[in-house]
């Protein structure tokens, strides 16, 4: 299935908003490559194939206005090809607060996920989908310095909580009209608040979707829907690291490194190693061995390290994830997983059976170059005006276009004025320096990295990574759509709630009865 088809899904969806202005939207997929990080404490790891993903778009409100990124979301695909399962992780969602009424930034966000829940329009092979997303109020994820501009207004705490309740809930919906055959496990955990507590502080924010039911706690001890590690290879041996998947910048997954490597709230130490010498007649190859007690020291630790995951059960693991820094620091935070599972059956294979998960498709482009656009999206460029918006929209667009075409290109960063600086007179004519402008690079947000262990490499890709040409992005990665909607009236303030993660209840209208004057 060509990338295109994910672009054309995401514009028909923006064609549908009210209002006049032109959608420019970039679709960058990477190619499959063979991943080890996403269950580090499985024995044997199970094979994953990680894909990224990283969409922008940007709006002109009139076709000789110029163009600016409102909206970016950073996401992750891995496919379990052993257990026909996919995890989709919504890695970061942001906006500039410079588009126009609605924000687009929640239709691409529903349209992304509906593209990847729907069986229909699935472009990997997996008849089980599990959607996972860490809900962290900020107020900059993706474009540097957005915070600074006055008509951005990020989503609290417990909006931000209830647009994602509401927003996966809509996706299930859809996904269940569509594919009535489909099940739904609907599952989300607000650290450190119980149930009843969580229910009422979403119940605003959210509102309700029919047809859809969600389960406060987590979902590793169902057995209706298999979970993407496979338990048939470990005998029993099960442990923490084989529910629970590691992703970069998350919580869980620095939380399981404590577990494996921390004991009665100590560090575990390396085992320092014995220096050894070679002696007369040992053969190079026996010196790049490592000593029997070395070995043995070195096993110890991992089984260590595992048998500490195997003593935390899963419901153990969520009520001790309340004492997290990242989830006791004043705000509240949600951990939300939605599974959508079909039974397994030829129908959903048809014309993708034979295809190597690691075989590139259509429109990817290699891993490198996503990775260079993302840099230079929060490294190079900011957002904290319209001027600057306008011209990092400029710098990264042209970046992808000329990555896209083969040429070169070096992420510019944000400049200032030159600052005079007084220098000593020499005597003699001599031609006065240029100052170089002094660059300054902001960086977004991020938790501290995740420590453990380090993954073994995988062995190398069959495939060789795909070329892209000016053609893969006119056909593939870039797209635009001209809007010219109504905007009916009664339309205005169900947007603006919208906007604010308010959840658009009908409004009810009490009539009073007026008491007629008795006659004398």
């Amino acid at each position: 299935m060509a990338i295109s088809q994910l672009r054309d899904a995401l514009l028909a969806a923006l064609a549908r908003l009210p209002g006049t202005r032109e959608f420019h939207v970039h679709v960058l997929v990477s190619s499959p490559r063979k991943n080890a990080s996403l269950y580090p404490f499985a024995s044997p790891r199970p094979r994953a194939y990680l894909q990224d993903i990283l969409i922008l778009l940007s709006e002109q409100t009139t076709p000789h206005s110029p163009r600016v990124l409102v909206s970016a979301v950073e996401a992750s695909v891995y496919n379990i090809v052993s257990t026909s399962c996919a995890i989709f992780y919504v890695s970061k969602v942001d906006s500039t607060g410079q588009a126009a009424t609605p924000s687009p930034t929640q239709t691409i966000v529903r349209a992304l996920l509906l593209f990847y829940a729907d069986p229909a329009t699935r472009p990997i092979v997996a008849n089980h989908l599990w959607i996972h997303l860490f809900a962290r109020a900020q107020a900059q994820y993706l474009f540097p310095n957005s915070a600074e501009f006055s008509g951005k207004k990020p989503l609290s705490d417990v909006k931000l909580c209830g647009w994602w309740k509401r927003l996966l809930s809509e996706v299930a919906a859809e996904v269940k009209d569509r594919a009535e055959a489909a099940k739904m496990k609907l599952h989300y955990v607000l650290p450190g608040y119980s149930e009843v507590e969580a229910a009422h502080m979403l119940k605003a924010a959210s509102g309700s979707v029919p047809g859809t039911t969600w389960i406060y706690g987590h979902p590793y001890t169902q057995s209706e829907i298999p979970l993407p590690c496979p338990r048939d290879a470990f005998e029993g041996m099960t442990n923490l690291g084989h529910l629970i998947p590691s992703f970069e910048d998350d919580p869980k997954s620095r939380f399981m490194d404590d577990i494996a490597y921390t004991t009665d709230g100590e560090i575990k130490s390396p085992v320092r190693k014995r220096t050894r010498t070679i002696s007369r007649g040992e053969n190079s190859r026996s010196k790049g061995e490592d000593a029997p007690e070395e070995k043995e020291l070195k096993d110890d630790k991992e089984d260590r390290s595992l048998r500490d995951l195997r003593k935390v059960s899963a419901d153990e693991f969520w009520e001790r994830m309340s004492f997290r820094q990242e989830c006791v620091a004043g705000a509240i935070t949600g951990f939300f997983i939605v599974v959508i599972s079909l039974p397994a059956g030829p129908a959903n294979e048809v014309g993708r059976s034979e295809v190597s998960p690691l075989a590139p498709q259509a429109g990817q482009v290699s891993s490198p170059l996503t990775k260079r656009v993302l840099a230079s999206l929060t490294t190079g460029v900011e957002f904290s005006s319209v001027e600057c918006s306008i011209r990092a929209t400029g710098i990264v667009e042209g970046a992808i276009r000329r990555l896209c075409e083969g040429i070169a290109s070096v992420p510019s960063g944000v400049t200032h004025p030159p600052r005079s600086v007084a220098r000593p007179v020499e005597s003699g004519r001599h031609t006065p320096e240029r100052e170089t402008p002094v660059v300054s690079l902001v960086l977004p947000p991020r938790t501290p990295p995740r420590r453990g262990k380090a993954i073994p490499g995988v062995s190398p890709n069959p495939f060789p990574e795909p070329v892209t040409s000016l053609e893969t992005y006119q056909s593939h990665i870039y797209g635009s759509a001209w809007v010219g909607n109504a905007v009916p009236e009664l339309k205005r303030a169900t947007v603006v709630k919208e906007e604010r993660g308010e959840a658009t209840e009908p409004r009810v209208t009490v009539l009073t009865a007026r008491k007629k004057n008795k006659r004398v």
